[in-house]
């Protein structure tokens, strides 16, 4: 458990760097409310961006992308409609996923951007 946390955490700043130096703005890390959690908040110029960050330490178990079923998207969804209601409406809203793969070949980064809608 302990180790799957740091690997959880340590995925998570790979993505916030990987963001930072693709340009994004960091507006929130592990931000919570009543309903769930979303790992990353940022801004890609002037899109909101949602970003669910997955990290696995070998594909044994799938890709870090397959981890995301119906059920994790609906409590994102509605984790980022109370995020929306209590910071007022963006223009326009993102939903990405960042798959982190660390292994014995190195790191692995996935950006999939769009990945479902509001």
């Amino acid at each position: 458990m302990i180790k799957t946390l740091v690997t959880g955490k340590y995925g998570e700043w790979l993505a916030a760097r990987y963001l930072k130096k693709g340009g994004y703005t960091i507006l929130e890390r592990n931000y919570k409310n009543p309903i769930g959690e979303i790992d990353i908040i940022a801004m890609d110029g002037e899109q909101l961006v949602f970003i669910e960050v997955k990290t696995r330490t070998s594909d044994e178990f799938g890709e870090p992308c397959e981890a995301v079923d119906y059920k994790k998207r609906k409590k994102i969804i509605n984790t980022a409609r109370l995020y929306l209601k209590r910071h007022g409406r963006m223009p326009s809203v993102r939903f990405d996923l960042i798959g982190i793969t660390l292994g014995g070949t190195g790191k692995k980064v996935e950006h999939m951007k769009d990945i479902f809608e509001l």
